[in-house]
């Protein structure tokens, strides 16, 4: 499988890279702004590098090819994701796993999701998150979206836990270990599980007011 990551340069991106050369066989491309001063090869025969902006469409076009697969890193910006969303419709590439946030359909409940929205919810960033899924949802792509929890480092703690749009959202906080590992799953899912899905990602036995960290 040929696998686009973009925005390779974000932590999780990073995170994500090294699993896939380390454990799969599957081809990468990197795309980020300024992606050959951020990013270094590791294995010629499975990764490329391109620099380029999200809403640069032409230069979206150019990394399409035989892709199987997309993984967007951000979907802070409206425009950047209908400009990949039509680059992935003029290449025919149809499978997408896309980061988004918490709180996008007001599904968080309790204490938590009234400390969220102080923090996130009335923002021109969330307005964006929220567009911009709306924008995936309606795209007839093959989409995984994926709504994150507030997130930390612990090398080591993989646990996720997930719930389905229309359930409520719980869990303050969940590792980018554990959101990397599940892009894995995803990726290596045989079966239609993930398809025309919206996933709540936390780690389990984090039902707080707010995050360990804050």
């Amino acid at each position: 499988m040929k696998i686009l990551i973009l925005g390779a340069a974000g932590q999780i991106a990073r995170m994500l890279r090294n699993e896939l050369i380390n454990k799969t066989d599957h081809s990468i491309v990197l795309y980020a702004r300024n992606g050959h001063k951020r990013l270094t090869v590791n294995d010629d025969n499975k990764e490329v590098i391109f620099d380029g902006d999200f809403k640069d469409k032409s230069k979206l076009n150019d990394t399409m090819k035989d892709v199987d697969l997309v993984y967007i890193n951000d979907m802070g910006d409206e425009k950047s994701t209908k400009a990949i969303i039509d680059a992935m419709h003029d290449a025919g590439v149809r499978r997408v796993i896309a980061a988004s946030v918490l709180g996008i359909y007001d599904e968080v409940p309790g204490a938590f999701g009234k400390w969220n929205k102080r923090m996130i919810g009335g923002s021109p960033r969330m307005h964006s998150q929220i567009e911009s899924a709306r924008i995936l949802e309606n795209s007839n792509l093959y989409y995984t979206l994926l709504r994150l929890t507030w997130l930390y480092n612990e090398n080591g703690n993989t646990k996720y836990m997930i719930t389905q749009k229309g359930e409520p959202f719980i869990g303050a906080q969940v590792t980018r270990q554990a959101v990397t590992q599940l892009i894995m799953d995803i990726i290596e899912e045989k079966s239609d599980k993930f398809l025309q899905s919206s996933l709540g990602v936390s780690e389990p036995d984090t039902d707080w007011a707010k995050p360990s960290f804050y």
